[in-house]
């Protein structure tokens, strides 16, 4: 029985809490085992770690009605689906092969229009599109009706397009100071915010605006503003605003994100499993953001699995970004598990094949890893040969310009150095010090951070340690 429902039980178990929220606040379902269904979805949505089984005693055919009703509900509210409506009716009306039962459908959504719409831009340039089709052939009746939206709208499309290019002049400071710490940010909070809170803007600026928000948010540490803005978005969505799997896994993401922020690892791993729930372009991204947490949290066999799940799904990515980031993590995975043969052919071989890519995306990210890796094998020399190799002591130096960025890679250096006797504990810490932060940091809490997990490989490493923290 449990092959008859494993299509609705696969179905089922991707759905995620906002949708069936809204679900349950919009059905009308007259069949009591439907509705236990339903609300079975939703536990098993929201309570991870308590999955309940689907009766099979049901009528099968009833699990299938309802995954239908499921379906078509959710459909009705994507902004996605309904930006790929206008995107094709656009290129219909292009190649002038619109249906008349298209355009019959597109006359009753510019006459019901209510403004604003999340796809607003998208939804005025298709109108003025259908505009030039309508004038060519005459047809002055539904001109006049196409032709009154765009009189009437024209002023908030004007706005809309400015606001959105704005934003992206936002988007360069905001991530330039995200990634390089080279510039301010803190300019755009109040007309970002401004935007969020415009209820007669489209919802694709608000929802935008919030994003950028965030990066701003971490970039200064300040987070009370943005748990308020969650929270607001979180209303809508439960209420069919914003829609879509895509806008949802990206709030999950964020809020995973947030919470690590705020030190609470319980809910940043539940939205991050969440966010892994669909299986979209940003998959690894969200992979990569969730096994962090679980690493940081000592959830070394939970990452693992999740890391061996994504795995044949980072041979389609082509974010970079996110395929280093994985690649690190998959690393660090392997040496908690203290598999270090493994962890080190891993990154070599990847390292052959992405080499251009690591020392032009994530190289610090990377080879923290790997050298910790060569640490924990023992292979010294190995160690200083990849950092003069790549001259990563003159990149991390540069690199330490960036907000929150530890030299991990000189100290990993400094550590192979004196294992192979290049100078003594005297020495070594009068190296170390050297690379201290200028400020918010003691040699302590640094050196228990960085060496403190190599200190099962080198025992005698407790003296080092014990030396430092009488500092």
């Amino acid at each position: 029985m449990r092959t008859k429902l494993k299509k609705f039980t696969e179905f089922a178990n991707s759905m995620l809490p906002h949708e069936t929220r809204y679900l349950l606040s919009v059905q009308q379902l007259q069949d009591p085992e439907k509705l236990q269904i339903l609300r079975q979805i939703d536990h098993n949505c929201r309570q991870l770690d308590d999955y309940q089984t689907f009766d099979p005693a049901i009528d099968k055919r009833k699990y299938s009605h309802l995954k239908n009703w499921l379906s078509k509900q959710l459909a009705a509210i994507d902004v996605d689906e309904q930006f790929a409506w206008m995107s094709e009716l656009e290129r219909k009306i292009h190649w002038d092969n619109i249906t008349p039962a298209e355009e019959k459908a597109l006359l009753k959504s510019i006459r019901n229009y209510h403004h604003p719409i999340f796809n607003f831009i998208k939804f005025f340039e298709l109108v003025r599109e259908y505009r030039q089709f309508l004038l060519i052939r005459l047809r002055y009746a539904d001109h006049q009706v196409v032709d009154a939206f765009l009189q009437k709208y024209q002023s908030e499309y004007e706005r809309s397009q400015l606001i959105n290019n704005q934003i992206h002049q936002a988007t360069k400071d905001i991530i330039k100071h995200y990634s390089e710490n080279a510039t301010e940010s803190i300019q755009w909070e109040k007309w970002l915010s401004d935007i969020f809170y415009d209820e007669n803007l489209d919802g694709f600026n608000r929802y935008t605006a919030l994003i950028r928000l965030v990066f701003i948010a971490f970039n200064y540490n300040k987070y009370t503003h943005i748990e308020q803005m969650f929270d607001l978005i979180d209303q809508g969505l439960a209420e069919g605003k914003y829609y879509s799997r895509r806008i949802l896994t990206n709030y999950y993401n964020n809020r995973l994100l947030l919470h690590t922020r705020l030190q609470d690892a319980e809910l940043a791993v539940y939205y991050g499993k969440l966010s892994i729930r669909v299986q979209n372009n940003d998959y690894i991204l969200y992979v990569n953001n969730l096994c962090n947490v679980l690493l940081q949290a000592e959830q070394v066999e939970a990452s693992w699995q999740i890391l061996r799940e994504a795995l044949p799904k980072l041979t389609t990515t082509h974010n970079h970004h996110s395929r280093i980031g994985f690649i690190s993590l998959y690393i660090k995975t392997l040496i908690k598990k203290e598999e270090y043969q493994k962890a080190r052919s891993y990154g070599e071989i990847n390292l052959r094949v992405y080499e251009k890519e690591i020392l032009r995306y994530r190289w610090h990210r990377f080879f923290v890893s790997y050298l910790e890796c060569l640490l924990y094998l023992g292979e010294y020399s190995k160690v200083l040969q990849t950092v003069r190799k790549y001259k990563l002591l003159e990149k991390e130096k540069k690199y330490k310009t960036r907000a929150h960025v530890l030299p991990t890679i000189s100290w990993y250096n400094l550590l192979a150095q004196y294992q192979l006797g290049e100078f003594n504990l005297k020495g070594f810490l009068q190296r170390f010090e050297e690379y201290l932060p200028a400020e918010g940091y003691s040699p302590h809490a640094l050196y228990t951070t960085l060496m403190a997990p190599l200190q099962k490989r080198f025992p005698h490493l407790d003296q080092l340690l014990t030396d430092i923290s009488k500092e």
